[in-house]
């Protein structure tokens, strides 16, 4: 062997060498990064030592005040075009704050008996706000309120104008279905902070409120690909979401609450797919009930439809008929319903009818409740968690409460979600992937609802 060949041999071994060093490090970072992302998982204190401290105490604080402002604001009867593109600017300090379509979600949290005086308290108390880090492949900040009842998500200058020229539609759709699953947004602001770039966070309640008990979590999209989330413990108290392929083998046992919850995640889906939106989620959760809820003794619906019936006894015939409220805030009454004690639920005579949506309360009067009645409607409305306001994705089964609510629902089926269907079709052939058209995955999320209930 000539010297050159020599040499040419030593140069291939040393770049082979050299590129199997470079990709051995390049596996290391990766997995030094999947490691340390996957402990990371949780909700942490953004106390001093965060790297978002700053931001969220700055956040705090320009909420306070623009929150201090609408408190002495008065909510109009009737939304008009201008309320829903509204964006009313605050300086305060350096601060720039803005808040968009403020009448429209004081009207909404109104609605949902939350008091101005408790919002601004929860997102601007002494506590730090708790940031959330999720295996979830978007780009946004999650902070939970220091109680745990709102989140605050950071969203791009798109998504925040999707949302806003679909509001109208949102607005409509809870006023239509006061128990909708989707998540309820409470408030969109942005705050400009002196040479950073400014930042667009949204407002929501939080789907597992109260927490308490509450051990496992799932995020459901209705497909299998990396819908798996390893739920073996690092030893840390983690705060993991669970996924689809997580849930197989199990079900969420409603019995006659079943049709309620097929029929809500259809019309919430149908809804969604009229925007043109995919890659929603259900989020899932569940705890046991306590015992006295299992033996039907005192729950919330059994006391207040004895009270109901108390009143009905005891009150004169020339009076107005009592009310009780059973969701404060709703507009909507049951003196036009008509109950049908041979079906599941409440019967809505309205154009939906028989999808068993919840109202605000009943005319004592103009129902006269029989015993099975009285249990039909009990039934009904075990959803209701006691002594709490937050009742919304709330439904009891005969054995569990589950905390049930569709979020994320600001993809929309553009170029470029066309163009990830395509290249997924190619690569994972046969395989049921999150980034379909709207009409598929609409129609396949409502399948997997039909499938894991009973």
């Amino acid at each position: 062997m000539d010297k050159r060949s020599g040499l040419r041999l030593c140069h291939f071994g040393t770049a082979r060498r050299r590129r199997w060093w470079g990709l051995r490090r390049r596996w290391i970072y990766i997995y030094i990064t999947f490691t340390f992302t996957w402990r990371m998982l949780g909700v942490f204190k953004t106390n001093q030592e965060h790297d978002l401290y700053s931001l969220t105490c700055l956040m705090k604080e320009g909420l306070h005040a623009v929150l201090q402002t609408s408190n002495n604001t008065t909510v109009p009867g009737k939304l008009s075009a201008e309320h829903y593109k509204s964006a009313e600017t605050q300086v305060h300090k350096d601060l720039e704050m803005q808040t968009f379509a403020g009448p429209v979600f004081a009207g909404l949290r109104r609605s949902l008996d939350i008091t101005e005086e408790e919002y601004q308290r929860s997102l601007s108390s002494d506590g730090c706000y708790l940031q959330f880090i999720s295996n979830s492949k978007s780009k946004a900040d999650f902070f939970l309120t220091n109680d745990k009842r709102f989140f605050l998500k950071t969203q791009n200058t798109r998504e925040v104008m999707f949302f806003l020229s679909n509001l109208k539609a949102y607005m409509d759709h809870l006023e239509k279905y006061p128990h909708s699953l989707m998540v309820r947004f409470l408030g969109l602001y942005s705050i400009q902070i002196p040479n950073k770039t400014k930042k667009y966070f949204i407002v929501m309640q939080n789907v597992f409120y109260p927490d308490e008990r509450i051990n496992t979590r799932y995020d459901i999209k209705g497909c299998e690909v990396g819908r798996w989330t390893d739920p073996a413990s690092t030893g840390n108290p983690v705060t993991k979401i669970l996924k689809d392929n997580n849930f197989e083998g199990k079900h969420i046992i409603l019995d006659k609450q079943r049709s309620w919850l097929v029929d809500q995640v259809e019309i919430d889906s149908a809804f969604l797919r009229s925007l043109n939106v995919l890659d929603y989620s259900i989020l899932l959760a569940h705890q046991p009930l306590h015992q006295d809820e299992l033996d039907r003794n005192h729950s919330f619906s059994n006391l207040t439809m004895r009270t109901v019936k108390s009143m009905d006894q005891d009150s004169p015939a020339e009076e107005d008929p009592p009310t009780i409220p059973l969701l404060e805030g709703y507009s909507a009454r049951l003196a036009s319903d008509t109950i049908d004690s041979g079906s599941d639920h409440i019967q809505n005579t309205g154009e939906h009818s028989g999808h068993g949506i919840p109202l605000q309360e009943i005319n004592l009067h103009s129902v006269n409740c029989t015993e099975a009645e009285l249990l039909e409607f009990q039934a009904h409305h075990r959803r209701l968690l006691p002594n709490l306001k937050n009742s919304v994705h709330v439904i009891d089964g005969p054995k569990l409460r589950y905390f049930v609510g569709i979020v994320d629902f600001f993809t929309v089926y553009g170029v470029k979600k066309r163009q990830e269907n395509l290249w997924k079709s190619l690569r994972f052939p046969g395989r049921a992937f999150s980034t379909v058209s709207p009409a598929t995955y609409s129609q396949r999320f409502c399948q997997w609802v039909k499938d894991h209930t009973k």
